[in-house]
């Protein structure tokens, strides 16, 4: 698919918005966000020099995605396709509860088949609108940065005891959902940019991850740019 790029729709998460930890106004065990002006969308933004509406949002999941694209119907007309960054957040889990209740059952923000249904009804629905959709999949997790920001607060036995005894379950959850996305690119004929392997490749991929383990950095976020730039480059 050759794509000729002079105005861009995002639609994603915290990630697609730039968001990173504020170091200098973070303080020990209370994290605080900026919007950075080096995230991937702005960066590719200037990169090829494209205008890109990003309507990525703190906390987004696939049926805030949903919502939004429709709300955009025209200006997803008017663009030359449209960038979904979705998952991150669907795979969370309400952490106070698991403290609370470690030997109950748990689900997930958007369980797996929900998370299909509505990431492939999110497709449908820009196509509909005359749109080009083409996914990215997620970034990694550092499980022992994460475990540590989600459970402040909370009963950290409680919750390691929910995962199993270790925080490398935490990655299985998430390369679930990440698999779908490769899933559902090849079943409904979506283009799907690896954004994942460019930190597995990395010795050590944590040095590219925040303080709270999901967030890119300012230098995570230079990786999923050139991975967009390498795959826009490819495509013309």
């Amino acid at each position: 698919m050759e794509i000729t790029l002079n105005n861009v729709c995002a639609f994603g998460d915290s990630v697609m918005k730039g968001i990173v930890v504020d170091n200098e106004n973070s303080q020990s065990g209370k994290l605080k966000y900026k919007i950075s002006k080096n995230g991937f969308a702005a960066r590719c933004r200037r990169s090829l020099n494209v205008e890109v509406e990003n309507f990525a949002r703190f906390g987004g999941v696939v049926t805030h995605g949903k919502k939004l694209v429709t709300r955009n119907a025209e200006k997803i007309k008017e663009s030359d396709f449209v960038l979904f960054e979705y998952g991150g957040n669907d795979c969370d889990y309400n952490w106070a509860e698991i403290s609370a209740m470690p030997h109950e059952e748990h689900s997930p923000n958007t369980p797996i088949p929900k998370f299909i249904q509505h990431y492939s009804e999110l497709i449908d629905n820009v196509r509909s609108f005359g749109g080009k959709p083409v996914l990215l999949s997620l970034p990694v997790l550092e499980p022992q940065r994460f475990f540590n920001h989600v459970t402040q607060g909370l009963n950290r036995n409680n919750v390691l005891e929910w995962l199993g005894g270790t925080t490398l379950t935490i990655d299985r959850w998430h390369e679930r959902y990440n698999m779908e996305i490769f899933r559902l690119g090849t079943s409904k004929r979506v283009p799907v940019i690896d954004i994942t392997s460019i930190f597995l490749e990395k010795k050590d991929y944590a040095d590219y991850i925040c303080e709270d383990g999901i967030h890119p950095n300012e230098k995570g976020h230079e990786l999923i740019e050139n991975a967009i730039l390498e795959y826009v480059r490819a495509q013309n």
